[in-house]
């Protein structure tokens, strides 16, 4: 399986706004925020592997 990262750019109700860190791309991912771990803010980094999303340093 292969690892994302990603950075919370924004949260709107019930969906986060997620861009890719570990690649160039301007594209927003939206994801339900029930996916998410629930401490999530703007400006979180997270690591996506093994369908799960998790908060990184």
């Amino acid at each position: 399986m292969e690892t994302f990262y990603y950075i919370v750019e924004s949260i709107e109700s019930d969906y986060a706004n997620l861009r890719r860190t570990d690649i160039e791309s301007d594209d927003l991912k939206l994801v339900a925020r029930a996916l998410l771990p629930p401490e999530i803010r703007e400006g979180t980094k997270l690591k996506y592997e093994m369908l799960q999303y998790t908060i990184i340093e």
